[in-house]
């Protein structure tokens, strides 16, 4: 066993997971030896090939690269030379075999306070049910679904008004300046696991487009929830003058005047407001399709004729 820093594999594929890899490669106490990535995916309209921000990262600091195709693909043998594989929201689920192949085994960064939002979407579900704090959970990995005993934890309130992206943000700089004392720790063994509280777990499902899709039947404070955590995807959207529109922005107001129907549209001079199940929602910048995101109030001036 290493007796001085950690060798190191590190497994991850968005930007929240270079954020950690970028902090281990600058501190530099522990040592990189190969870096793991989900394959090349194609998006966009024009459907090319993108790298993940970790093999942009990797490729930079000149790290070699694996991208297994799939699970099965990814070997123990890979790991033989290694004491601790570093997980960050690779999106593959590893064998048994694989979590037992490192000396140390394998640390997941998870983000939120397991066990609350196992799973896919913990920083959306978080704020679309209104949690008062979020938060960054360091965990040794077993077979479960994120629910391997807990090295650290370190919590963050959820701010009036935060969207998805914003607390994303924040959570990658908690991770990032977190994971290398950890890392310190482990090296000295002198770390110390706390199990999981199972009856506390919940599941944070990945998110899709159609659950962005607001309904004008369910409480206005739910809705301003929902546009805040699907911010800056999927984003949160609604038929407005029979286009589809998505909406970036909003608010809750009280319902004032006489009784409204769930839908009912009215215009305010900065918003535009939608008289919901209980309360107004009160959309403050919204996007047209094929224009790009604007003001309610610049949509007022251009699109007033949609909602006469």
């Amino acid at each position: 066993m290493n007796t001085g820093g950690l060798r190191l594999a590190f497994a991850g594929t968005p930007p929240f997971a270079r954020r950690a890899l970028e902090a281990v490669l600058s501190a530099g106490r522990h040592s990189v030896r190969r870096v793991f990535t989900q394959p090349d995916r194609r998006a966009g309209r024009n459907r090319k090939a993108r790298q993940s921000a970790v093999k942009q990262c990797a490729l930079q600091y000149g790290l070699p690269l694996l991208q297994p195709e799939n699970a099965g693909a990814f070997r123990p043998d890979a790991l033989q030379d290694i004491d601790l594989l570093l997980v960050v929201a690779y999106g593959l689920l590893l064998s048994p075999e694989i979590l037992d192949t490192p000396g140390h085994g394998c640390v997941n960064i998870h983000a939120s306070l397991l066990p609350r939002w196992r799973g896919a979407a913990p920083i959306q579900r978080a704020i679309e049910a209104g949690d008062e704090q979020s938060g960054v959970t360091i965990m040794q990995m077993e077979a479960g679904l994120d629910s391997g005993p807990i090295i650290a934890q370190m919590a963050c309130p959820i701010r009036a008004g935060e969207t998805g992206g914003a607390l994303h943000e924040r959570l990658a700089q908690i991770s990032a300046a977190a994971i290398n004392p950890v890392l310190d720790r482990i090296a000295a063994q002198n770390i110390s696991k706390t199990p999981q509280n199972e009856r506390l777990a919940t599941y944070a499902r990945k998110i899709t487009k159609q659950e962005a899709g607001l309904n004008w039947t369910r409480p206005a404070a739910e809705l301003e929830r929902k546009v805040r955590a699907f911010n800056p995807a999927p984003v949160a959207h609604a038929r407005l003058g029979g286009r589809q529109a998505r909406i970036w922005e909003a608010e809750v107001k009280p319902a004032a005047g006489p009784p409204r129907p769930p839908g009912a549209v009215s215009k305010a001079k900065n918003s535009l407001d939608i008289q919901t199940g209980r309360g107004v929602l009160a959309i403050t910048r919204l996007q047209m399709p094929g224009k790009k995101a604007m003001s309610a109030g610049d949509f007022l001036n251009g699109y007033c004729g949609l909602l006469s």
